[in-house]
């Protein structure tokens, strides 16, 4: 079966936020937020998860202020990220989508959005004082923090782009690189998953993560925001 969407975008215009704005704002203020914990902000930088118990210890008894403005920071990117996806989500089925595309999209977006707020969170109790003095204690936070930061975030990440993507492709709402370069970073978030189990997949998060701030731009510029007026044939 197929159904009948547009091909020229001269319709009404979609009302909500600007797309591209809103991710270029989620890139700048999560980055912002690293600045301190790296080696930008002062040494010893943010320990991975790869370090002793007693490395990651060290880190949060001699910068705690570094760590509490990462925190203060980075639970600011959470409201951006849950913003664009509420957005694109909602411009999709503006411009006709009724595939699950766009449900999944948005489970994903909500989901990594509130992993990084609560990440933050666990990432501002551990930095609270005496919680450095008991080494076991601070290192259990840590996994915890990572594990809702990193594969915790890159997973519905993956599904956020994936869900876009896809139903982009299908509908021809955006041009194909973009769905293209969604796909392949669909596939590093869903694989991330391994890092749970495996530590040297660690890798496919950085890849799912900092390469999403360029696929969110490129989609939130791209992606039409007025109504289709030509119908297409939607396989």
């Amino acid at each position: 079966m197929s159904e009948a969407v547009g091909t020229e975008f001269s319709g009404q215009r979609h009302p909500g936020p600007a797309l591209g704005p809103l991710a270029i704002v989620f890139t700048a203020v999560f980055i912002l937020g690293l600045l301190p914990v790296t080696a930008v902000g002062g040494m010893p930088y943010f320990p991975g998860p790869w370090e002793s118990s007693q490395t990651i210890d060290t880190f949060f008894r001699l910068r705690p202020g570094a760590a509490l403005l990462c925190a203060f920071i980075q639970f600011g990117a959470a409201i951006p990220l849950g913003l664009f996806t509420a957005t694109i989500t909602s411009r999709l089925r503006f411009l006709g989508v009724k595939a699950a595309g766009a449900h999944i999209a948005l489970f994903g977006g909500l989901a990594a959005s509130a992993a990084i707020a609560s990440s933050s969170l666990v990432l501002w109790a551990i930095a609270q004082p005496g919680i450095s003095s008991d080494t076991t204690l601070t290192a259990g936070l840590y996994y915890v923090m990572y594990a809702l930061g990193g594969p915790g975030y890159s997973v519905p990440l993956g599904l956020l782009i994936a869900g876009v993507s896809v139903t982009c492709w299908f509908y021809k709402l955006l041009p194909r690189w973009i769905c293209v370069f969604g796909f392949v970073l669909a596939v590093f978030g869903e694989l991330s998953w391994l890092n749970l189990e495996l530590p040297k997949a660690l890798f496919l998060i950085p890849l799912t993560r900092f390469p999403g701030f360029i696929w969110m731009i490129a989609a939130g510029f791209a992606l039409p925001s007025r109504a289709r007026t030509r119908p297409v044939e939607v396989q």
